[in-house]
């Protein structure tokens, strides 16, 4: 199956800069083998089931970076979808995990009894340590890899040949990430760092942002490298 792959991160976006400063670390993000495996149905199941533990236990860190966003926002518009995002967090997005986690035969209780891999603490407590050292656009510039490339990670795999939906056990979390909700939440990210940065000098910024945005996307990279590892 293929499509037209759509880029919903505007080249002229701060995110969009960010991105084309640090291609190599976000190539090693959005093209890693976790999920082209994931894409052709062929990743291991034992893979899936860690990653979806250890991103259940991420989940739990982000909802607290957001909602350290929430606190470090300097205008009701950025803390009221700081706080959305919150609330879909912890209210939709991690309920949809343990959706997937009772097929794979995981309970809540199963998932929050195991200890957080390090490539899950190293990451989330990155993000959180410059949230709590920077701003809130340092904040947002760390978070935002996450959302922002798992929309663009789902729309490449829509649009790849190598792709494949019938029969394969991931179909349900290609699509979820590539549905038009998903989509848009992440559209409206991109807007918001626009939003904050412009108060923040974001473009004059670009070096020191550039260096956080490449980190938060090798960890990411290192988040799937994970999954295959403690698999084997």
């Amino acid at each position: 199956m293929s499509q037209t792959f759509t880029d919903i991160i505007p080249a002229d976006s701060l995110f969009g800069k960010l991105r084309a400063q640090a291609p190599d670390a976000w190539q090693s993000y959005v093209c890693h083998d976790f999920i082209k495996q994931l894409g052709n149905g062929t990743l291991p199941e034992a893979s899936f089931k860690h990653y979806l533990i250890q991103d259940y236990l991420f989940l739990i860190q982000f909802a607290r970076a957001y909602a350290l966003a929430v606190y470090k926002a300097e205008d009701l518009k950025a803390m009221r979808q700081f706080s959305g995002t919150v609330h879909a967090i912890l209210d939709m997005e991690m309920s949809l995990h343990l959706e997937f986690c009772q097929n794979w035969g995981l309970t809540e209780a199963d998932i929050i009894s195991e200890p957080e891999a390090r490539a899950c603490v190293t990451y989330t407590r990155y993000v959180l340590d410059r949230g709590m050292q920077g701003d809130v656009v340092d904040l947002q510039v760390a978070l935002m890899p996450c959302m922002v490339g798992y929309a663009e990670i789902a729309n490449r795999l829509m649009a790849s040949s190598d792709t494949v939906l019938d029969g394969n056990p991931y179909r349900a979390w290609i699509e979820m990430y590539a549905s038009e909700e998903f989509q848009d939440v992440a559209k409206a990210e991109i807007d918001l760092l626009d939003h904050t940065a412009a108060k923040r000098g974001g473009d004059a910024r670009i070096e020191g942002l550039t260096e956080t945005f490449a980190m938060a996307s090798r960890l990411e990279a290192d988040f799937w490298q994970m999954g295959l590892d403690l698999a084997k």
